[in-house]
């Protein structure tokens, strides 16, 4: 048996568990939070060899429900430093499987402890099992745009300004599922719009082109955040059609606010 692990958080574990491993390693059932730490790990490390994460879909679905873990997501899919499949049936165990151990994660509140064995037969086992079962999962189909693009296509046809705040914005928040647990991408796309007084039309258009959410959905979310007093629209003629609307904040607290209090102060209004 290999030493055991017991660390503060989920990262540490995982770095822990992956250090030194050359050969593709999966993360088996894990659970939302260490998903996300997975996310984690892996957007802030260059060095690892890919990680295939292999979970049930209502798990998945769950995680993936915060923009903030699934942009991210999107991006590591895009550089095949990750691979998601489904889980069909629910492992015993949550496993980390490298090319020389298992280590099974054990949560007690915040705490974590990984239970490792590098017994040759029992990791060969297992990674026969696991190598089957990935082979006949259905790769996970996930419709958030990734970060990274978000982030360039915000700057090339909103403004350089409108994707600093965006940035700063994302960097306040923990979550962002709309959900009562956080502001989701839709309305979060819609302060910064409205704190650099872009038109509707235009955030909503590039807000469908990158895959964010369609203008139907922008236009509705706009008419909740109006009628909570958020945000407030000016018409703006054009030569040919309806006039535009131009969006704006509509209280003191967002316009006084800094983009990195800007979430919370616009969350306390619609709480």
């Amino acid at each position: 048996m290999a030493s055991n692990t017991h660390t503060e958080d989920r990262r540490e574990l995982l770095t822990t568990a992956l250090a030194a491993t050359t050969d593709g390693c999966w993360i088996v059932d894990p659970t939302p939070e260490t998903i996300t730490a997975v996310v984690d790990v892996a957007s802030n490390t260059t060095t690892l060899p890919q990680l295939r994460l292999l979970a049930a879909e209502d798990t998945l679905k769950a995680t993936f429900g915060d923009f903030l873990v699934a942009s991210r997501t999107a991006d590591l899919l895009d550089d095949d430093s990750l691979a998601v499949r489904t889980l069909e049936a629910p492992t015993t165990n949550s496993l980390i499987l490298t090319e020389k151990a298992v280590t099974a994660v054990v949560a007690a509140g915040e705490q974590v402890a990984g239970l490792r064995t590098d017994d040759t037969e029992f990791v060969e086992t297992t990674r026969d099992s696991i190598t089957d079962q990935w082979a006949a999962a259905d790769p996970f189909q996930l419709r958030t745009p990734a970060i990274s693009q978000i982030r360039a296509t915000l700057a090339e046809e909103i403004g350089a300004a409108s994707r600093e705040d965006f940035d700063q914005l994302l960097a306040s928040v923990e979550t962002a599922r709309g959900d009562g647990d956080g502001l989701d991408e839709v309305t979060i796309s819609l302060l910064i719009a409205a704190k650099n007084e872009v038109l509707l039309y235009d955030i909503s258009k590039w807000g469908e082109d990158v895959g964010i959410a369609s203008k139907a959905t922008f236009s509705r979310t706009k008419s909740r955040l109006e009628e909570s007093g958020v945000i407030t629209t000016e018409k703006v003629p054009i030569d040919v059609g309806r006039p535009r609307l131009r969006l704006q904040l509509g209280d003191d607290r967002l316009r006084e606010a800094p983009a990195d209090n800007l979430a919370a102060a616009a969350a306390d209004i619609l709480s």
